[in-house]
């Protein structure tokens, strides 16, 4: 026994920095409670009306520290919450019930893992109550969420986060100007966003010269010229006038004169076969924003170019 104490000690120590983690809820899960689409209504998707639930369900820990503070305060935050008074969330997220593996007895262990379960029955069943309350009063059947989905959601409730896309259309037609010009100014993602924006000049100089830059032997240096022309001119178009692409980078994509190698293929072929998968299975969290893979210096980046 003294041996598998002395274990669980070890283990406590190794993992005592998680107690030095940021409390509360995440970044990703405050953006989503104060989206404007949690205020839900008789056309909200079953989504945002369970995060009106989790908003709700979060919102008495408000109260609770309005009740400690000064009583100008107390008086703010009260207004804001009043109609949260009876929910039973405590501020917190819902519990995903879950333990992770340690040294221990079967019988502690257990004992435990039932504390932690329990825990997060009790808070599904209050999300579940407030999702019902919320249905009815936005004239939707109260039971037209099942379950399962609201058990799902308040399992993960701590994970959650939205992903918001544009359509490549919506990207080429409705340039991001701001994005683009932090992006070339810094050192830390010039090279990315220089390749990014230079394969967009290289459609467009494929469109006017039908061939690609550098596919023929002979015509490099005119190639050359043609695409820094070319790119120029797509710069002026996203509203980047006066900023330039070095001449490494506008040398390097006619020197490759649209290959494609095996090598990169196969990453950038598994990198997407990873994010489909994450669509498929509706597990783990895509990737938000363009991704950039520059071969040349075993390097990626995403663009947030919203």
């Amino acid at each position: 026994m003294a041996a598998t104490d002395e274990d669980n000690y070890k283990e406590a120590i190794d993992a005592s920095f998680k107690l030095f983690a940021p409390q509360g809820i995440s970044s990703d899960l405050q953006q989503i409670i104060n989206d404007s689409c949690a205020e839900v209504g008789s056309s909200s998707s079953d989504f945002w009306v369970m995060v009106a639930a989790l908003k709700d369900f979060l919102c008495l820990s408000a109260y609770r520290k309005a009740r400690l503070g000064a009583p100008g305060i107390r008086k703010c935050l009260r207004c804001k919450v009043q109609e949260f008074i009876a929910n039973e969330g405590g501020g917190e997220v819902p519990l995903e019930g879950s333990i992770p593996d340690m040294t221990s007895s079967t019988e502690h262990y257990v004992n435990l893992q039932k504390i932690y379960q329990a825990k997060s029955e009790a808070d599904y069943l209050v999300l579940e109550e407030r999702v019902r309350n919320i249905l009815k009063k936005i004239g939707r059947d109260p039971h037209s969420i099942p379950k399962a989905t609201i058990k799902s959601f308040s399992k993960n409730a701590r994970k959650l986060k939205v992903c918001r896309y544009r359509s490549i259309e919506d990207e080429y037609n409705n340039p991001s100007p701001a994005e683009l010009h932090k992006y070339l100014t810094d050192e830390d993602y010039s090279i990315a966003v220089g390749f990014y924006i230079l394969l967009r000049a290289v459609d467009r100089y494929a469109a006017n010269f039908n061939h690609f830059p550098g596919q023929f032997d002979g015509g490099l240096d005119e190639d050359i010229s043609r695409l820094k022309t070319t790119a120029v001119s797509l710069l002026n178009d996203l509203g980047c006038s006066g900023l330039t692409l070095t001449e490494d980078l506008i040398n390097e994509m006619c020197r490759f004169g649209a290959a494609e190698l095996h090598a990169v293929a196969a990453i950038i072929g598994g990198i997407a076969s990873q994010e489909v998968i994450k669509l498929i299975t509706k597990q783990f969290v895509p990737m938000t924003g363009t991704f950039a893979f520059n071969a040349i210096d075993h390097k990626s980046q995403l663009l947030n170019l919203c």
